[in-house]
């Protein structure tokens, strides 16, 4: 493939610390409209297609790429936009949302090992084992004491996948407060789109201030080595898609799945 260009994706750096109030939600990174990219993504989501097949074929290690974001954030839509095209049968998707009372009983990490994907695949969560740290503590659902010590817990889960053939990519999609205004807006006016509102939306949106701190900890807290945290400006979906689909297929590339060697001489094979 051709060299990587320049995208609006954000690398939390371990040991750094960023501000989500200094990221700009509108950026669109080297391209200007939503045509100038569509030649690139393209090429990008063929290149994915070929080593997803290699991915699945060799069976020895598997990618989980989890999506964070506020409410209307496009966690849905990045699925989407991402997979589509890609063979079902080495795809995962997880959507965590409020915990059973059977994972209540257990640690909050519990219920994220049975979907974590398997050698060859790929695995999505939408929302994650990250919810623990975000809306367990903007409502006070444990004392801090508990929910402090879970990000060094989940940096050791998360070291413990990859150090067993997992690689991970973690998404955080950046909204601004006002863009989230136009999309709630917008699920209003359509009624098509009524069964996505929920007056618990108005809700949450009260407590953004509470949210974007919690979301600058768990970046700053843990983005690591083994798995670091990426920040998608998602004002614009075709810059958040873009951008998403440089890092995946440029992280495919990097794991270099191979087709398994065979067995046998395909010229000594004869139909009857």
């Amino acid at each position: 493939m051709k060299s990587v260009p320049a995208t609006n994706l954000i690398t939390v750096k371990p040991g750094h610390k960023i501000r989500l109030k200094d990221v700009n939600a509108n950026d669109k990174g080297d391209y200007k409209t939503k045509d100038e990219p569509q030649a690139r993504l393209a090429e990008l989501l063929e290149r994915r297609d070929e080593l997803q097949e290699r991915l699945y074929a060799e069976a020895k290690q598997s990618l989980l790429i989890v999506f964070q974001a506020m409410d209307t954030g496009g966690k849905d839509g990045a699925t989407k936009r991402l997979l589509e095209g890609l063979n079902p049968a080495g795809i995962r998707v997880s959507s965590f949302k409020a915990p059973t009372k059977t994972e209540l009983g257990h640690d909050f990490l519990w219920r994220l090992h049975t979907q974590t994907p398997e050698v060859g695949f790929i695995g999505v969560w939408n929302r994650s084992h990250y919810e623990d740290v975000l809306i367990a503590r903007v409502h006070d659902l444990v004392p801090k004491k508990v929910w402090y010590k879970r990000y060094q817990q989940i940096n050791d889960f998360e070291e413990m996948l990859t150090e067993n053939g997992t690689t991970i990519l973690k998404f955080y999609l950046h909204i601004s407060k006002d863009e989230q205004k136009e999309r709630l807006q917008a699920r209003l006016d359509d009624p098509a789109k009524h069964w996505k509102f929920s007056t618990g939306d108005l809700t949450e949106r009260k407590l953004w201030d509470d949210y974007q701190k919690a979301y600058e900890d768990a970046l700053n807290q843990c983005s690591t080595d083994a798995a670091p945290w990426y920040i998608v400006p998602a004002n614009h979906k075709w810059a958040r898609d873009i951008a998403i689909a440089e890092r995946v297929t440029a992280t495919l590339e990097a794991m270099k799945p191979k087709y398994p060697q065979i067995t046998f001489d395909p010229k000594t094979i004869i139909f009857e």
